[in-house]
């Protein structure tokens, strides 16, 4: 079996969508939770020196795939050619018992009704059959994503798999590069203080009081990456910025 992997560069994906909307265009997913790539967006740090990090992820496609192994039904299977992971929704009984074994939640589901078949990122095989890349891969505007063999990727970006939050990589073996996102940088001069200055008055009212007011105010909704939601609802909560 020849392994094919997926590559992302945290620092080039500014959380623009694109590879979320045209995955659900290309596959036909009506808006909501069937989302195969799902776009994570979380804080980290405090005012001034807080920044927003994304991680746009469908699947693993795993080497040792622990969804196809928690699947009584035998819906979930290894494809040779590329090293896909995918799903027979004929014989899918939508248990669930996948999502609960998968660490990185790749495993989606259209409604939270029982028995509703699951489904998730099929590495756009039918694409590859055709020569071109998958959808995510070819819709990014910043070239966030890379595909090839495995070895092609490891041998072009090194072997990082996980970004901090994401699961331990020797539970799964992931075909999946990452590359985390560069230091901050101040690119421009920054005066701190004159913008504090600037900020604290509006027209005739004081928007603070003390600078303290809004120095190192820590994030308010999420301050750390979760890839696995206990239900539909909460997992459109906590991606609802990706158009659904």
């Amino acid at each position: 079996m020849t392994q094919y992997a997926f590559y992302f560069d945290q620092s080039r994906c500014y959380g623009c969508q694109a590879c979320s909307v045209a995955c659900k265009d290309w596959n036909l997913l009506e808006p909501g939770p069937e989302k195969w790539m799902t776009v994570y967006d979380w804080e980290t740090g405090a005012f001034p020196d807080l920044r927003l990090r994304f991680l746009a992820f469908g699947c693993a496609h795993c080497q040792k795939p622990l969804c196809a192994r928690a699947c009584a039904n035998g819906a979930i299977f290894k494809e040779e050619k590329y090293g896909a992971v995918l799903v027979d929704p004929e014989k899918c009984q939508g248990d669930r018992r996948c999502l609960t074994a998968c660490p990185y939640g790749s495993p989606k589901f259209a409604s939270a009704r029982p028995g509703a078949k699951m489904s998730k990122c099929s590495m756009c095989v039918d694409r590859l059959e055709e020569g071109q890349l998958p959808t995510c891969v070819s819709s990014c505007p910043l070239r966030a994503f890379d595909f090839g063999t495995l070895s092609e990727m490891e041998a072009r970006y090194g072997t990082l798999r996980r970004l901090e939050g994401m699961p331990d990589p020797a539970l799964t073996r992931p075909a999946f590069i990452v590359r985390e996102a560069s230091p901050k940088q101040a690119l421009l001069p920054y005066d701190g203080a004159k913008a504090l200055s600037l900020m604290q008055r509006c027209g005739e009212y004081d928007v603070f009081a003390d600078n303290e007011d809004v120095l190192n105010v820590e994030a308010v909704r999420k301050t750390a990456l979760v890839m696995k939601h206990a239900s539909s609802e909460a997992l459109m909560d906590a991606t609802r910025n990706d158009l659904g």
